[in-house]
């Protein structure tokens, strides 16, 4: 049988389905600067504020973020290693990361 470089092997009943193999993405590095940002586009004009720069891992940032979310009474997501957070008030969130000893600017208008 001829081998065509443009067709990908999609079944085998060798191992049942393949599935590509899952890449782990490191936390991309900053410059030691917590950077909190307002944001409301794609949103409905409700306001959310970004954090953008922690420099944790996925695990790390997602217990950050429920901490943040328990302190603020409010909802909130990691994406793409930043912590959306659904409320405006930043400066509470600057606040609590200060005391977590991070290095906190607010970005942004």
């Amino acid at each position: 049988m001829k081998s065509d470089p443009n067709v990908s092997l999609v079944y085998s009943t060798d191992g049942g389905r393949i599935a590509p193999e899952k890449q782990t993405q490191s936390a991309p590095e900053g410059d030691g600067i917590v950077r909190i940002h307002n944001d409301s586009k794609g949103r409905k004009g409700k306001g959310v504020s970004v954090i953008k720069g922690l420099g944790l891992q996925e695990k790390e940032l997602k217990a950050l973020a429920q901490k943040l979310k328990k302190q603020c009474g409010c909802g909130g997501t990691v994406k793409e290693f930043n912590i959306e957070v659904q409320t405006d008030n930043r400066e509470q969130i600057k606040t609590l990361l200060e005391k977590l000893n991070y290095t906190v600017k607010l970005a942004g208008g």
